[in-house]
C-alpha cells in the first residue's frame, strides 16, 4: 500500500557534473517512510540520487529535505579494516575490552557511553546475515567478497540511522547471500530505499520509484505490481496514440475536401459572372457572401486539425518510445551436436554442443570464474600455437587450485578436480568485471580491432545499436561509465568476426538495466552456437531455459535438476 509520509523529498533538483554534463536536472518528488525500490535504466541518474540525498554530492540547485540522518552502503571496503570497522562499533568494542582487561582511563568509558553491550549485538547482527561467529575481528581481506557486502550492509542496519540507502545490494552474491539479503531487507526498520535490478529483491518493497528522463514517479506496490500498471498504462497510451492517429487523418482529409469544395464553388462563381447570369450588384454581393462563408469554413477546418494534431501530441508523449540495445547475435555456422567444449571433474564429465545452453552455478569462492577463465585460456593457446584442429589441439585446461577473482580472496579451499577443455578456438568471452577492453583506446578503436575487416561508417552504426554515439565513440573507454563499458564489450563480443561459436558469460546482467537483460534473453534465444553462462540471478537463468545447470561446490560438479 502506499506510504502517506515523506522522509525525503526533493524539489526540482538539478546535479551537472564538473565537465557540463548533466546528470538530473529538476527531479521533483520524494521517498515514503518504509520500503522503496529505485528504479530506471542505465544512466538515469539513480546513483547520483543516491549520492544527493546522503550529502556526499551536493546539487546544483534546487532543495532536498530529509526527515533524519542518512546512511549509504559502502560500496568499496579496505582490505585491512576490521569487520569492526565496517559496522562501525570498533571504537565502542576495543574500549569495552580494554575495561574487562583493567584499563579504567576515561576516554573508554567515554567511548562505550551506554553501549556495553556492543559486542553481543554485533555478534548476534553478524550472525543473522549467516556469517562466522568470528567474523567481527576479522580483516576483510579474510572475508569472501560476498561475506564483506554482508558485513557492510549488517553495518548500515546495525546503525540503525533513520534513512537507509543500498546501492545494489545484491550484486555479485550467491544465491546464499542474496537470500539473506531478502531476509534483512524483510525485517528492516525506518526508511529504506534500494537501487537494485534483483527483481527478487525488488518485490520486498513497499513502494516502487522510478526515476524517467528526469521524472520521479512513485507507484504503491512492488516491481511486479509496477511493471503491470505500466503495461496497462502504455496499452491505454498507444490506443489512445492510434485513436488521435487517426483523428488527425480525418481531419486532415475533410480539410482538403472542404477546399476541393470550396474551389468548385469558387470556379462556378467566376463562370456565372464571366455568363452575366444575374445583375452585377447581386453577384457581387454573392462573391463577398461566399468568400466569407469560405474564409470561415477554411478557419474551422484548420481548428479542427489543429486540435487534433495537439491531442496528438498529448498522446504521443504519453507512449515511452525509449532507445533500448538492439543485439543481433551472428550465425556462427555451429552445426548441431558440434562438439564445443567439456567441463567436468575426476567423477564424470559433460559435453557442450552447438546449439546448447549451460548454466553454472555454485557459491562465491567456488571456482567458477577461474573455470571460465581456463575454458578460454586454453582455447586462446591453442589458437596462438597454431593448432589446425582445435577439437584435438586445445590442451586441457589444468585443475584449479583457487577460487578466482568471482570471490575475493582465494584459497578459501582447494578445489582439486573442476576442469574445462575446449573444442574450439572461438570463443567469445565477456567477464563480469569487463576487463578485456583497452582503456586508453577509442569504443571505436576497440571495436575496430574485434572486426578488422569493418569500415568506420558501419562500425559506426553498429555502436549506435548499443546507445554509443558521437563523441562518445571517439573518448578514451576509461571516460567512460559503467553501463557504457559493459554496453561496449558487448559489442565487440557479438559483433567479432569470425563470430564465436560459444559464448561464455560470467554474470552478464550485474551492470544491465532490466530493458537491456529482456535484449539480451531475446539474443541469447535466437543465438545459434552454444552458450555458458555464470549467473545468480534465478530469473536470468529461467528465462534462457538451459539445456544443463552444473553446480560447482569444492572442486566438485554436479548436475541440478
Amino acid at each position: 500500500m502506499p506510504i502517506s509520509t515523506s522522509a525525503v523529498t526533493l524539489d526540482r533538483i538539478t546535479f551537472t557534473w564538473p565537465d557540463g554534463t548533466p546528470a538530473l536536472t529538476d527531479v521533483t518528488g520524494a521517498f515514503g517512510a518504509g520500503r522503496t525500490g529505485l528504479i530506471g535504466r542505465n544512466g538515469s541518474g539513480k546513483s547520483t540520487l543516491l549520492a544527493l540525498i546522503a550529502g556526499t554530492q551536493t546539487p546544483a540547485s534546487g532543495t532536498l529535505v530529509r526527515t533524519g540522518t542518512v546512511d549509504l552502503l559502502r560500496q568499496r571496503l579496505d582490505a585491512t579494516e576490521r569487520v569492526a570497522d565496517v559496522l562501525g562499533v570498533s571504537g565502542a568494542l576495543d574500549a569495552v575490552r580494554a575495561i574487562a582487561a583493567g584499563d579504567v582511563d576515561q576516554r573508554h568509558f567515554d567511548a562505550v557511553g551506554d553501549d556495553w553491550d556492543v559486542e553481543a549485538r554485533a555478534t548476534a547482527a553478524l550472525a543473522e546475515a549467516g556469517l562466522p561467529h568470528d567474523a567481527l575481528d576479522r580483516h576483510v581481506g579474510d572475508l569472501s567478497g560476498g561475506e564483506a557486502m554482508l558485513a557492510a550492509i549488517v553495518g548500515v542496519r546495525l546503525r540503525a540511522h533513520p534513512i537507509a540507502l543500498l546501492d545494489e545490494p545484491t550484486n555479485n552474491l550467491d544465491r546464499d547471500a542474496r537470500a539473506r539479503v531478502y531476509d534483512l531487507v524483510r525485517t528492516w526498520r525506518g526508511t529504506l530505499i534500494v537501487v537494485s535490478h534483483d527483481t527478487q529483491l525488488l518485490e520486498l518493497m513497499d513502494e516502487t520509484a522510478e526515476l524517467y528522463a528526469n521524472t520521479l514517479a512513485t507507484f504503491g506496490g512492488p516491481y511486479s505490481a509496477w511493471r503491470e500498471a505500466l503495461d496497462v498504462e502504455q496499452a491505454a497510451a498507444r490506443q489512445a496514440e492510434s485513436a488521435a492517429r487517426q483523428l488527425v487523418r480525418r481531419e486532415k482529409r475533410d480539410r482538403i475536401h472542404q477546399e476541393q469544395v470550396l474551389a468548385t464553388r469558387a470556379a462556378m462563381g467566376r463562370k456565372a459572372a464571366i455568363e452575366k447570369r444575374e445583375p452585377k450588384i447581386i453577384m457581387g454581393g454573392k462573391k463577398r457572401a461566399a468568400q466569407v462563408s469560405a474564409g470561415r469554413l477554411r478557419i474551422e477546418a484548420a481548428g479542427k486539425e489543429a486540435t487534433a494534431r495537439a491531442a496528438l501530441d498529448i498522446a504521443e508523449r504519453r507512449v515511452r518510445d525509449d532507445e533500448s540495445v538492439h543485439i543481433e547475435l551472428p550465425d556462427p555456422g555451429v552445426a548441431a551436436g558440434r562438439r564445443i567444449a567439456t567441463i567436468g571433474d575426476d567423477e564424470r564429465s559433460w559435453v557442450i554442443q552447438g546449439p546448447e545452453r549451460v548454466a553454472l552455478i555454485g557459491p562465491n569462492g567456488a571456482g567458477k570464474t577461474t573455470l571460465l577463465e581456463r575454458l578460454v585460456a586454453g582455447a586462446a593457446g591453442a589458437a596462438a600455437a597454431g593448432a589446425e584442429s582445435p577439437a584435438s589441439g586445445v590442451p586441457k585446461a589444468g585443475r584449479i587450485d583457487s577460487s578466482g577473482p568471482d570471490d575475493t580472496p582465494t584459497g578459501r579451499f582447494s578445489l582439486l578436480s573442476a576442469r574445462a577443455e575446449a573444442h574450439t578456438d572461438r570463443i567469445g568471452y565477456l567477464s563480469q568485471r569487463v576487463d578485456g577492453l583497452d582503456d586508453g583506446a577509442s569504443p571505436l578503436e576497440n571495436l575496430r580491432r574485434a572486426a578488422p575487416g569493418i569500415g568506420d561508417v558501419e562500425l559506426r552504426n553498429r555502436l549506435a545499436r548499443f546507445l554509443l554515439r558521437g563523441d562518445t565513440v571517439l573518448r578514451p573507454v576509461r571516460a567512460l561509465s559503467g553501463g557504457e563499458r559493459f554496453r561496449l564489450a558487448l559489442a565487440c563480443l557479438v559483433m567479432a568476426d569470425p563470430p564465436p561459436q560459444l559464448l561464455v558469460l560470467d554474470e552478464p546482467t550485474n551492470n544491465l538495466d532490466l530493458d537491456t537483460v529482456d535484449q539480451v534473453v531475446e539474443a541469447l534465444a535466437a543465438y545459434r552456437g552454444a552458450v555458458l553462462v555464470v549467473s545468480h540471478d534465478d530469473g536470468f537463468l529461467r528465462r534462457i531455459v538451459p539445456d544443463l545447470v552444473l553446480e560447482l561446490r569444492e572442486g566438485t560438479l554436479t548436475e541440478v535438476g
